[in-house]
Formats: C-alpha cells, structure tokens, sequence
C-alpha cells in the first residue's frame, strides 16, 4: 500500500501514513477481516506521539451480498461536494474492477452509515450477525478489559463471577484482539493479552476443555511420530483401537486421513471377524465411528477444492491474470496449488496451449512472491548456525542487510514464537538478535 501524506490528529504535522480508504472483498479477499478487526489507517506520529485510527471515508463491497456501503467520518469536516467526489472515485474502482454481468443495480445507490461502528454494525448484519450479538460482544470486550486491570487474585475471582461469558467466543475475541494488535505494531499489548489469554484457560470451563483438546492432539502427534516410517496400517488400526476418547481418535483420524484407505478398513474388518461378544461389538462401533468421522473430513476437504477450483477458473477468466492473482494471493493455499497442478496436467495433455500460458502466468506471480526475500533468509541462516562465530561470519558476509529495522525484525520473531510457546526458537531469536545487536554498535554498519 502506497504512503499517503496527511495531518497528524494530534499536532496536525504531516506524517506518512498507510491510508485505505476501499475496501472490497472483490478484489480483497481479506477486506472484511481488516475492517472487522479495526487494524487499518493506524498513523503514529514522531513529533507528537500520537497513535491511533485515521478518521477518512471509506467505501465496503461485498458482491456476494450485493452490499455498498459508505462512512464519511463528521469530524474530517469536508464539504458535500467534496464527499460525493471521493466517494464516487472509490465507487468507480468498484464498478471498473467487476466483470460486465455483475454490474448490477445496487452499485448505483450506495448505502451511507453515519458511524465506523454502524459500518461494522451493517457488515455483521449482512452476515446474520444481529445487533444482539454484538452487545454481547461489547460485553465481552468490557470484561476482558476489567480482567486485564484486575490483580491475579481479582482476576480468578471474576473468572468465576464470569465464567457463562467466557466461552468460546470470548476467547476467539481474545485471539483477535492479539492479532490486531500485533498487526498494528503494538507489541506490549499484544504480549499482555497474551498472557491473559493463557492465563484464563486454565480457569475456565472452557479453557480446560481446549486444554484437554490440546492435550490429546499433542499426544496423537506424538505417536504417530514415534511410530515414523514403520507406520504401517496395522500399526495406526492399533493407535485408533487404543485411542482413549473422542478427541483423541478425531485427532489421528485428521491427521492420518491418507491411511485410512480401503486396505487400512478391510484390516479392520478382520479383526472384528475374528472378535467375539463385547470386543466384536467395540469394533462395530469404532468401524462406522471412522466411516463417519472419514466422510466428514473428505466433505470438508471437496469443499476446500471446490472453492479452489472456483478461484482459478475465476482468475483466469479474468483480463489481467497476473494482478489478479497478485490480488488473490491471501487466498491461495495448499489447496489452490493441489488444483493449480492438476489443471496444469490436464492442460499438458490436452496440449491446449491456451490455458498452458495462462496458468504458467498465474505460476509465475506465485513463485515471485513466494521467494524469500534476502533479509528473511540471511535470519534462517542465522537459526541455522550453530555457533557465534559462524553467525557472526553471515553477518558479515551480509552487512549491507544489518539495520536498525532488521534488528526490530528479529525482535518480533522472537516475540512472535514466544507467544506461541515455541521457547527454543524464541530463544534462538534472541541470541541473534543480541548479536546483531552488538555487531552493529561494533560496525556502525559501515559497507565496505
């Protein structure tokens, strides 16, 4: 996103800011999140301090719903002149970034809020969010903020006065919350609700339960390595036989989904021809419990490649492959990729030309952006070294990469694996960081 020069809220200095003011789910597959999550137009202000949202317009396209809306916050104090100008270049973006058939009526009359939390309010009830819920939600926000202030044993203390409100949806706010404010720089709120959050799980009845779940999910992990490449059928029909409880079996059934082929289910049937009384009635049920369990996940699985065949024939249908798919790459994933070879292959032997260049465009744009940049892989070179001095020869080696900005690279890595309990690498992160530390007070980053 392009800097844009505005007026600092606080001391009305021009600063730079990452201003957006468009957001459309047509072009933007994560749109919504970013509106949702309030982590956009953040301006932080050098002179004054000042941190904070930028009031400006902003125009919300969902196409599916067939929803335009537009906010003009009251307090930027522009003319109506001005606000039908900038809001009808927006809209105009809207229109030209659709195909012709879906240039529908609704594009022509825009739906104006009167507050960034009404747009909100209009996009969750666009969902089938009502207005009840999101009270619900402020609720819950209210109450994560007293839990924040309160001391430890204040806090266990409204944990339990509270507990009804902490359910799932607390705590995926929670999660949200962190995000955002990671996303917006804010390390030290981030780490507090962090912190927060592991510290209410253990509290909760429903944090025991995602602990239990964690727990059994680990477990199965862990098994299945144990067992490495001598896992064989027969060995992963023993590990579902002897899985303790539900959330166990759910666990291997996910993650040895490919090993449960026909071989793997006629195994089972053997043994429960051979079994007699209770044991042939426990393999009854553990048999359909699996043909259950598999067909959910295959549905779920057909889902996530129908929706990727759907992005790929709807970039490649588009006039300009390579920016849709620029546009589209916070979609793409293991799925997409699955499907993008797929129509590769086919198109190889068909030996249909036409679609070969296209989709060798749209490979094109990914491997381009999936190539690490080099500040990224000199860190991994950096993890993967096993002493200082060969550590300090890589940052030798690349001393045109050490900056002040790298440095604060690191520490959001470190910060980052912290919060997601993976010490060893976080404290990995931070020797290196330590050592860069001390090589560029060393150097002053003086290039040969």
């Amino acid at each position: 996103m392009p800097k844009t020069m505005v007026n600092c809220p606080g001391c009305r200095q021009p600063i730079q800011a990452d201003l957006k003011q468009l957001f459309d789910l047509n072009t933007d597959p994560v749109a919504k999140q970013t509106l949702l999550t309030g982590a956009f137009n953040i301006v932080q202000c050098s002179l004054c301090g000042f941190q904070g949202n930028l009031a400006t317009p902003i125009v919300y396209h969902d196409p599916q719903k067939e929803l335009l809306l537009t906010f003009v916050p009251p307090e930027i104090g522009i003319s109506q002149t001005e606000q039908e100008k900038l809001l009808g270049s927006l809209i105009n973006q809207v229109v030209n970034n659709l195909p012709q058939e879906l240039r529908k009526g609704y594009l022509f009359r825009p739906q104006p809020v009167l507050t960034l939390q009404g747009l909100v309010e209009r996009v969750l009830e666009a969902d089938g969010i009502t207005k009840e819920y999101i009270q619900e939600q402020q609720q819950k926000l209210e109450l994560i903020q007293r839990l924040q202030d309160a001391t430890e044993n204040v806090r266990v203390e409204l944990a339990r006065q509270e507990e009804k409100q902490m359910d799932a949806q607390f705590f995926t706010l929670i999660s949200n919350l962190i995000q955002s404010a990671a996303a917006s720089g804010e390390e030290e709120a981030a780490r507090k609700l962090s912190d927060l959050q592991k510290s209410l799980l253990p509290l909760t009845t429903y944090g025991k339960r995602v602990l239990e779940q964690t727990a059994e999910v680990e477990a199965a992990i862990r098994s299945l390595k144990e067992a490495g490449q001598e896992l064989t059928r027969e060995k992963l029909l023993q590990l579902v036989i002897n899985a303790p409880n539900e959330v166990r079996l759910r666990a291997l059934v996910s993650l040895a989904r490919p090993g449960m082929d026909y071989v793997f289910f006629q195994t089972l049937s053997e043994r429960l021809e051979k079994a007699q009384g209770d044991e042939r009635k426990k393999f009854i049920e553990l048999r359909e419990r699996l043909l259950e369990l598999t067909a959910e996940i295959d549905k779920q699985l057909e889902a996530r490649f129908t929706q990727s065949r759907q992005l790929l024939d709807r970039i490649l249908q588009s006039n300009n492959i390579s920016e849709t798919t620029l546009q589209f790459i916070p979609a793409i994933d293991e799925f997409f990729l699955q499907e993008l070879n797929t129509s590769l292959e086919k198109a190889q032997q068909k030996n249909d030309q036409e679609k070969l260049d296209k989709l060798q465009k749209v490979i094109a744009v990914i491997q381009q952006v999936s190539t690490v940049p080099p500040a990224i892989q000199l860190i991994e070179d950096l993890l993967a070294g096993q002493t200082d001095d060969e550590r300090r020869k890589l940052l030798d080696d690349h001393r045109e990469l050490i900056s002040p900005e790298w440095i604060n690279d690191l520490a959001n890595l470190a910060y980052q694996a912290q919060s997601e309990g993976d010490n060893e690498l976080a404290n990995q992160v931070r020797a290196i960081h330590r050592l860069a530390e001390n090589y560029l007070a060393e150097t002053g980053n003086k290039k040969d």
